[in-house]
């Protein structure tokens, strides 16, 4: 007699709208040539080399050796609140209301939080590509789904109001937007923010900024989106800028009437932010601190100007030169057909890694990679030397 068949539990059908990022494999290849006594210049991670700030440092050790390691309210440390809304004032001549600044675990978090807010099922979100890839596995995490509007160096790879009037309809409740964008380093001109803004507003739609580069500009400032309407929520972080990835602290500039929804979201997502990282974040605003930033990102650029000439002299193809983050997304149509297929034999036969355009979104993305200069110089000209290799055998 046949026994009846057991089935394991079953996870959620949603998952299935996920992607892994395919960076990670390469990442975990490039660990174990390195453990075989390789050299492989990283290039595909998009987190400073630099270690944090001593005064972030020193400022979170001392809240754990004064004991200070319980929770904080769970829309953060008022005192690190108060910073944020006063760094504003200073950078950009903006008044926030303390109250409008929910402090997070991290950017990511803080993403996650407000497509909570915004996205129900069937909801549409506007998304440019290419993009940071996390935002559309959350929207269908979500039950909503992902518009991805294709955007090129004809618009600076960036979002423009045609081109939302072009892909509109009903069921889009929200449009996100980043500045400096991850992967191309662009930012979005304060004109066209603006537009778009005013667009959403006359949509009565949701309007998302990621600003977690702002710090890292090589020009003039960009405007923050925090007071441009009622419907717009800013995203940041103390990951990028003040290198402080590990620790794990971001925010969220919300409008006052969606406050209470967060204060809700986040009691039942996280709780609270880490203590020892907002109280070391509470330094990021230090004199001494900011110089020690000011100095790095001054690296950031010198770096990002000898690797785009380097890589443009190698025949990668970029005609628009990135004005922030630490990113350059170059066509690499010169030397393949498949970015991901190249990004893998690149790693394996010169030992240096980037990050397949797949990645991104469909827009070009078999024939882009994204290069971080998340490296020494001394290491970007390794990495440099060993693809010159390529262009010798084109």
């Amino acid at each position: 007699m046949a026994k009846n068949k057991v089935c394991g539990p079953k996870v959620s059908g949603r998952l299935q709208n996920v992607n892994a990022f395919h960076v990670m494999s390469l990442m975990a290849e490039a660990k174990q040539l390195a453990a075989q006594g390789h050299q492989v210049i990283h290039m595909e991670m998009g987190e400073p080399d630099f270690s944090t700030p001593q005064p972030i440092i020193e400022a979170g050790v001392a809240a754990l050796r004064s004991g200070i390691t319980h929770y904080t309210p769970t829309l953060g440390l008022p005192a690190l609140r108060e910073a944020i809304a006063n760094f504003y004032i200073t950078e950009y001549r903006v008044t926030v209301d303390p109250e409008q600044i929910v402090i997070t675990p991290g950017s990511a978090t803080a993403l996650q939080l407000v497509l909570n807010l915004m996205v129900s099922d069937g909801d549409a979100v506007v998304i440019p590509d290419p993009a940071y890839p996390s935002t559309h596995n959350l929207v269908r995490l979500l039950g909503g789904t992902v518009l991805q509007v294709a955007v090129n160096e004809d618009s600076f790879w960036q979002l423009t109001v045609e081109l939302l009037e072009e892909h509109w309809n009903d069921a889009i409740n929200a449009v996100l937007l980043a500045s400096p964008s991850n992967p191309t380093g662009t930012i979005l001109e304060d004109v066209q923010l603006q537009k778009i803004a005013d667009f959403c507003e006359s949509k009565g739609v949701f309007l998302l900024v990621d600003e977690i580069y702002h710090g890292l500009v090589y020009g003039q400032a960009p405007k923050t989106a925090v007071d441009l309407n009622d419907n717009t929520f800013v995203i940041n972080s103390f990951s990028k800028f003040y290198g402080m990835t590990g620790w794990r602290v971001g925010w969220i500039v919300s409008p006052k009437a969606y406050l209470q929804d967060l204060n809700k979201l986040a009691q039942h997502t996280f709780l609270a932010a880490p203590t020892p990282g907002q109280y070391g974040a509470l330094a990021a605003f230090d004199d001494d601190t900011k110089k020690i930033l000011v100095e790095r990102r001054d690296e950031f650029k010198a770096r990002r100007d000898y690797l785009y000439e380097a890589l443009t002299d190698l025949g990668f193809k970029m005609r628009v030169k990135p004005q922030g983050a630490f990113y350059i997304y170059a066509d690499c149509s010169e030397f393949c057909e498949d970015s991901y297929e190249f990004a893998c034999n690149i790693l394996r036969d010169k030992h240096v890694a980037f990050t397949p355009g797949i990645d991104f979104g469909l827009e070009g993305a078999k024939q882009h990679v994204r290069f971080a200069y998340t490296t020494n110089i001394e290491n970007l000209k390794i990495g440099v030397a060993r693809l010159a290799e390529l262009k010798s055998k084109a």
